[in-house]
């Protein structure tokens, strides 16, 4: 297989994350007889220091031509003086809104050696499984442009969402959950938002073409609450883009770290983008200690939904699982007992895993 994979490296850590991710993938191109090419561009901070906006026009465009994209991750503390339109994470929302990538895939999934990297008790957590489906591209965050007004003593974000732009993400929930354990949990405000109660009538509709698929109505502050005390009640999550972009990093500290988490980010029709969940963290930028699970784990996400190599991306994720289980992690997993090991030296164990299959 021959693909065209745009490499977008970012900020902070995204770069040297990035280079183990490629890593990974050039064995498992060696490995399955597979050829990937890779083009770079340019997304975020960097973005801005070269070209002066944080989504360059020539990035779209090679995002339009090329199978998918990965992404490091962007913004840092160098840039938060800039005018909105010239933060990093405009570059962020910017591509998604440019590729229609609409359905936001994050699958929470602890190891058991790592259990006790989260703060929570291992009874709470252990065995719990579940995956996050958020919508991407509407919301408070692609409103009405926000205004201040009153010379400064109001402020006012607009909440905007479409009937098909729910409905789609929606459907993508119910597909998933259909695919795993088939209950899903649909999280909403609708005791006060309209968007929401709109949300929830969809959802009821969209139930009668997935009648074996269970499903429950939460609010979100209560789901906030209980993805902390009860998450193995939940399988399939799917919510708005806010809520989402919470929940999913609450979600985290099942792992015990950001660095565990993957996601991707697909289009109906057309490429789909993989990143880590996490943040640029400039704060260890280049001190060669940062976690690249999450990194390498959304390169076998694109893999599988990108790619349809479904082989290639469970080798990625077991030898993942097995060099983890061996008790190798890095510094952002407070570990008792293990072995620490830098980014690069992390990789090599799971590199050394995909070849030993």
């Amino acid at each position: 297989m021959d693909k065209q994979i745009l490499i977008l490296r970012g900020d902070g850590i995204g770069p040297e994350i990035m280079d183990q991710a490629i890593r990974v993938l050039h064995t498992i191109g060696e490995t399955f007889g597979h050829s990937f090419h890779l083009t770079d561009g340019l997304i975020g901070g960097a973005a801005i220091d070269e070209a002066g906006t944080p989504l360059p026009e020539e990035t779209i465009e090679k995002a339009k031509s090329s199978d998918a994209v990965l992404l490091g991750a962007v913004g840092g503390p160098k840039w938060d003086q800039n005018p909105s339109n010239l933060r990093p994470e405009r570059g962020l929302l910017g591509i998604r809104k440019a590729l229609d990538l609409y359905a936001n895939l994050r699958p929470v999934k602890g190891f058991k050696t790592l259990t006790d990297a989260s703060p929570l008790k291992r009874e709470v957590i252990e065995g719990s499984d579940l995956l996050i489906v958020r919508e991407l591209t509407g919301g408070l965050y692609f409103g009405r442009p926000s205004e201040r007004r009153d010379n400064g003593n109001v402020v006012v974000d607009t909440l905007h969402y479409t009937k098909n732009e729910m409905t789609r993400i929606i459907k993508k929930a119910f597909e998933s959950a259909e695919l795993r354990s088939k209950k899903l949990t649909s999280v909403d405000k609708a005791n006060v938002l309209e968007s929401s109660k709109m949300w929830r009538e969809i959802v009821e509709t969209e139930s009668k073409n997935y009648p074996d698929v269970t499903v429950e109505h939460v609010l979100v502050d209560a789901c906030a609450m209980k993805l902390i005390t009860s998450p193995k009640d939940f399988d399939t999550i799917v919510t708005e883009n806010m809520f989402g972009d919470i929940l999913s990093d609450e979600a985290s500290v099942l792992t015990g770290s950001l660095g565990m988490l993957p996601s991707a980010s697909l289009a109906e029709n057309g490429v789909g983008l993989y990143e880590p969940a996490h943040g640029s963290a400039p704060d260890i930028a280049g001190q060669n200690i940062a976690n690249p699970i999450a990194m390498i784990l959304s390169a076998a996400m694109m893999l599988r939904h990108s790619f349809n190599l479904d082989a290639e991306a469970t080798a990625i994720e077991r030898a993942v699982e097995q060099a983890v289980n061996n008790g190798y992690h890095t510094k952002d997993l407070q570990v008792e007992g293990g072995t620490c090991l830098s980014t690069t030296d992390m990789t090599d164990q799971i590199i050394k895993q995909i070849t030993k299959e």
